[in-house]
């Protein structure tokens, strides 16, 4: 069984006070974009993963990784102990803010499902995925969405058209909670209250119209002084991104990787070209959003 699954974007994170748990509260307006990873799902007596193509170096494949613990949550839901060599062919940045691994999660869940037969419906896999992290129900969804709570509470938002991007791929990641806890550091330094967190109406306008110009004046993520604090490497790239005429740029979730949004898909292609060109990136790549999450092909 395989299932193609996208990467996202955050086009909002807001990111609330720091809670009890460790956790904040969210508002994050997800969007999938085509940058896809593939989950292979073969028949096995044990719950194994291979993982091949990109970053492939860059990905665990013992019992940490998020596609074998998505497999065996899925077999424990069931109530039954089953097995799948699970082959993940990867594309999509790893530690790169764009939910690779969660990605990945939810394509194994996908698989599995069908590998075994379980004939679960998506409600019961959004359960499951939402107990493996807060982007892997998204990733099972797709297309545009809301997250609230830890950002898995999930509301679709309509989408007017389709938008252009272009990701700037960095060399090496940023960890999710060190970015997290440097973002909390910043603002327990600055000793303002932190509000909590609201969704942008105008960008969701901007989204529902299909208006680029509307979105990319609208872009935001909280996240984004403190993985510029981690990575200042980043700032030239994302004000070169401006100068060759994005009409946002903003970093991807935790980061590293930065998106630019583009006026149409021609005007993608030449940013990608202009920001390598350039040396503001070393490598940079078209896509388009949003796509369908996680499904079988």
């Amino acid at each position: 069984m395989t299932v193609r699954v996208p990467a996202k974007v955050n086009v909002q994170l807001s990111v609330g006070p720091l809670r009890e748990d460790g956790y904040h509260d969210l508002v994050n307006v997800f969007h999938a974009v085509s940058i896809f990873d593939e989950v292979v799902a073969k028949e096995s007596d044990s719950i194994t993963v291979q993982v091949d193509g990109k970053w492939s170096d860059q990905v665990p494949v013992d019992d940490s990784n998020l596609a074998i613990r998505a497999a065996r949550a899925l077999a424990k839901h069931a109530g039954r102990t089953y097995g799948a060599d699970l082959v993940i062919q990867k594309d999509i940045p790893v530690a790169g803010g764009m939910a690779g691994g969660s990605a990945d999660a939810a394509g194994a869940l996908v698989a599995c499902n069908e590998l075994w037969g379980l004939g679960l419906p998506i409600e019961d896999l959004m359960e499951i995925a939402g107990d493996l992290g807060s982007d892997v129900p998204f990733s099972l969804i797709g297309g545009t969405a809301v997250g609230t709570g830890r950002g898995e509470q999930l509301s679709e938002l309509p989408t007017g058209g389709t938008f252009h991007w272009v990701f700037a791929l960095a060399n090496g990641g940023l960890s999710t909670a060190s970015v997290y806890a440097e973002c909390d550091r910043l603002r327990q330094a600055a000793g303002a209250e932190v509000p909590w967190p609201q969704l942008n109406d105008s960008l969701m306008e901007a989204l529902g119209t299909g208006d680029a110009y509307a979105l990319g004046r609208n872009l935001s993520n909280d996240l984004q002084a403190a993985a510029l604090n981690l990575r200042p490497e980043l700032a030239p790239t994302l004000d070169a991104g401006g100068q060759h005429g994005a009409l946002g740029a903003i970093v991807s979730g935790s980061g590293p990787t930065c998106a630019f949004l583009a006026i149409d898909a021609t005007h993608a292609r030449d940013l990608a070209q202009s920001l390598t060109a350039t040396g503001a990136a070393h490598t940079a790549v078209a896509a388009h959003g949003p796509v369908q999450g996680a499904v079988l092909v």
